[in-house]
């Protein structure tokens, strides 16, 4: 099974101010615009994606760094470890690419996204 980091996830009351700091005090860049939710930074190779509270989600959601994503080319099994683990799936959506996403309970009310790989 193969994993990777895809992205960190800010969410913010204020996503330009937001976008803001971290592209004058840090040296992120914009990447790709997310069309009504925010945008995805460059920060040095790390991509943040920066948005509001998303509607179209229906799980819990938390402002500030509140999931880390990974990639799989196994979700099936990926999954399937993460239930024989005992971690809690807390939603699963289509991605938009139509592949399969999955959000997962980690400790202290952090998150994590699992992402099908398309």
């Amino acid at each position: 099974m193969a994993l990777s980091v895809q992205h960190v996830h800010l969410k913010a009351h204020d996503v330009e101010a937001t976008i803001k700091y971290y592209m004058d005090n840090f040296g992120a860049t914009r990447k790709a615009e997310m069309p009504g939710r925010g945008w995805q930074l460059d920060l040095h190779g790390v991509q943040l994606n920066v948005t509001g509270l998303i509607s179209e989600q229906n799980h819990k959601q938390f402002y500030g760094i509140e999931h880390m994503a990974i990639v799989t080319d196994d979700y099936p099994g990926t999954l399937a470890k993460l239930r024989g683990n005992g971690v809690e799936i807390l939603e699963e959506l289509k991605g938009g690419s139509g592949n399969r996403v999955a959000f997962v309970q980690a400790p202290d009310g952090a998150q994590m996204e699992i992402i099908e790989k398309a």
